[in-house]
This record gives structure tokens, sequence and C-alpha cells, in this order.
């Protein structure tokens, strides 16, 4: 999966040649917030990104089983699509959904997109053309379950719209602008740790690492896309060396 280098970040490294390994990175408010999004994924979405032969442990097999296991064996109203293709209400402006504009699978697509909102009209809800008891839902691939006496199976993919509070409500709560405040620098250590620069002195810094010879320290910058993404992401669950792990050739 490509993307374009306007969609990515940079962030300054500091390396300690010596040992290898990465002390930490110097980052602004585009960084923080790409690293803090990764908090924010669905783990189904974590899964599919890794793709289930690279994951540790048993989620794998358990995403596999899902894909594998037939429509036939869920609920009526119920899609496997849900499992598989879990998404995230919203993503902040530098979050890793943002940079996957360029894929072609399901996570191209844009907050709006996966919110289901309108900035022109209210929320979109589904109901079933036949409308079956009336119900309705926020996902147009959900199956209607019908009635006692009818099973009616078909999409709920009748658009309806919700006006009032709850757009303001969303609008509201929107994290569109990111996790962090902008003009603020901050220290990204090895195993993710974050901290605001202002918190200690870079000699502090060294200091608790055991840094003690400061010729063997060198700056680089790397770019952040989608592929150090997954790599972080990646990373991030197998190792307190992530930055080193990604960015430095063993």
């Amino acid at each position: 999966m490509a993307s374009s280098s306007s969609s990515k970040v940079s962030m300054k490294l500091l390396i300690d040649t010596k040992n290898n390994r990465v002390l930490y990175g110097e980052a602004t408010k585009p960084v923080v917030d790409f690293l803090f999004n990764l908090l924010y994924l669905p783990i189904g979405t974590v899964v599919k990104l890794l793709s289930a032969n690279n994951m540790v442990g048993s989620l794998g097999n358990l995403y596999q089983s899902v894909e594998n296991l037939n429509q036939n064996f869920m609920q009526p109203f119920q899609t496997k699509g849900v499992l598989l293709n879990p998404t995230s209400k919203r993503s902040s402006t530098y979050g890793l959904l943002k940079l996957f504009d360029d894929s072609d699978d399901d996570l191209s697509r844009s907050d709006d997109d996966l919110s289901g909102s309108d900035d022109d009209e209210g929320a979109k809800i589904y109901m079933c053309p036949n409308k079956c008891k009336m119900k309705a839902t926020y996902d147009c691939q959900t199956k209607c379950p019908g009635n006692r006496l009818d099973h009616c199976g078909h999409y709920m993919d009748r658009v309806v719209r919700i006006i009032g509070d709850r757009k303001i409500a969303e609008k509201e709560t929107s994290i569109r602008n990111g996790f962090v405040k902008d003009l603020v620098t901050f220290r990204v250590m090895d195993d993710l740790v974050i901290q605001p620069t202002s918190t200690e002195s870079s000699f502090t810094a060294l200091h608790k690492l055991n840094v003690k010879v400061m010729d063997t320290l060198q700056e680089k910058v790397v770019q952040l896309g989608t592929a150090e993404g997954i790599k972080l992401l990646k990373a991030s669950l197998e190792t307190k060396m992530v930055l080193t792990s990604v960015f430095l050739k063993k």
C-alpha cells in the first residue's frame, strides 16, 4: 500500500551509533497525533493491518476463524464485516487511517465515510426498504431481522436522516484536530514513552539512558507514512525497542 510523500510526517532521531540504538526522537504535534492514533484503531483493524500470518499469539487465528466461517452460521441481522473490517468512528488528522487515502481497501475510506455523517445534512441512519418493525441502524450492511412471523433478511440500506442535536454533539466531540496542542515539542523514547521536552532537559534524558560519550551520537530525520505506521504498530506489540527496530538496520 503506497502513501504519498505529502501524507508523511517527519521525526528527528538521536542515535547511539556505538550500541546501534535509537535513544529518542524529537517530535512535534503531527508525529505525536500519528502515534497516539495507534491506540484508536479497533483491534480487528490492527489484525487486518498486520495480516493474520504475521500476528504474534492467537489473534490472527481468531481473525481467520471469522473470515472462514460461513455466513449461514451468523445471526440473520449480523455480518462478518463488522468484525473483519471494524471502523473507528473518528480519526485524527495525522492518524493512521488518514494515511491510507492511497490504499485500495476498506481502510481508505475517509472519517466522514466511516461515521456515516454529512457536513451539509443530518447524520445518516438506515432502515429496511420493507419498513419491517420500523427499525433503524447506523450500518447499511446490517440485515433486517424481520418480525416474528416473517424473516426478512434484506439489507437495511434505505437512507433516513437524523436532524437536530446529534450532529452538533458529534462536532463538539470531534477529534479531527488531533490529540495534543500545537507549538509543543515532544520527546519520543525508544519504547514509545512520550513526554513534552519541557519536563526534562536533553542532558537529564541522556543521563537516564546512561549515555556518557557524546561523540557516538548521531541525528537522523525519518519519515512516517503508511508503511512505517504498520511497522511501528507491529513492533509495539513485540518489543520495548520500537524505534530502533523500525528505523535502524540490523
